[in-house]
């Protein structure tokens, strides 16, 4: 689970530095909330609901980590 996390957190970060130009401090001190206020403008719905599971895989198959 812990290499999972991992996994997910580093994508997560390498997603958030190329979408809102964070860098890892930024990044770590940041809360969901924050990462899902920046990540709402990527939802098709219109609504303010944030993203779902499917919208977050579809950008992380436009922006594949390098790694």
């Amino acid at each position: 689970m812990t290499r999972y996390f991992a996994a997910a957190a580093l994508q997560l970060c390498g997603a958030m530095a190329r979408v809102a130009g964070w860098r890892p401090d930024d990044f770590w001190a940041a809360t969901p909330a924050d990462v899902a206020a920046v990540l709402g403008g990527w939802a098709d719905d219109g609504g303010d609901s944030g993203i779902d599971r499917d919208a977050l895989a579809a950008m992380m198959e436009a922006f594949p980590d390098g790694g």
